[in-house]
């Protein structure tokens, strides 16, 4: 995967966030992406070369091996991340959508005419669709982080595992750089839950202050009928 073409793309997603969101995109590509692509894969690239058996039968390492591992952190920790960045690009689409409808209006209606105040501004079903991307952002961080505990039962990282699938039987392996392995993982799970009380606090941020933004506006609208 090319995480510079990635990071490219979701950086423009910051001049329409909020605080809460600018801090959000700065969590995943500083404690995420980079700490990913320059330490993790790395941790993982010699894993199955280095997974080492108590036996020498054939075929045994590699079934003992996709029995321990039946997904790679990294393959998950991947998907993860662009699961959960998906939905910020669909705000900029929908932004991108305004500004080609705010030009098209000015085409037939002259340049001075404006069908939004700002098309980046959070109103209307851009509101919508951007909390929407909050909780779908949410949701998909809280399943990732559960099937990682669901697939390896704990977010641990054993120095060895007791292998009991055939051609094995109580064959114990044992794994490559578990105390690495083992940082890594509660790293990236931290940060996830950091990314979910992120999206928490601007999901509340977003519903609190959306009352006050319809007050004002019915304010405006009164008191232009009166002018």
């Amino acid at each position: 995967m090319d995480w510079k073409t990635f990071e490219a793309l979701l950086s423009g997603v910051n001049k329409y966030s909020t605080a809460f969101g600018r801090i959000w995109l700065s969590v995943v590509f500083v404690f995420r992406v980079m700490v990913f692509v320059v330490a993790a894969e790395r941790v993982w690239s010699d894993d199955q070369k280095d997974f080492d058996c108590n036996t020498k039968s054939p075929g045994c390492s590699n079934a003992c091996y996709n029995y321990t591992f039946p997904i790679a952190h990294t393959r998950l920790w991947a998907l993860q991340l662009i699961f959960v960045t998906c939905p910020s690009f669909l705000v900029v689409m929908h932004v991108w959508y305004r500004e080609d409808r705010q030009r098209k209006y000015r085409l037939a209606h002259g340049e001075n005419a404006r069908l939004y105040d700002n098309p980046g501004q959070k109103h209307g079903g851009l509101w919508w669709t951007y909390l929407f991307s909050l909780f779908f952002k949410t949701a998909i961080e809280v399943l990732f982080l559960y099937l990682l505990h669901l697939i390896y039962n704990s977010f641990n990282m054993p120095r060895r595992v007791l292998c009991d699938v055939a051609p094995c039987r109580q064959v114990y392996c044992y794994i490559a750089r578990p105390t690495e392995k083992r940082v890594f993982t509660y790293f990236m799970v931290g940060a996830s839950a950091v990314c979910i009380v992120l999206n928490l606090c601007e999901i509340f941020y977003l519903i609190t202050k959306a009352p006050s933004q319809y007050t004002k506006k019915a304010g405006e609208a009164t008191l232009g009928c009166f002018k």
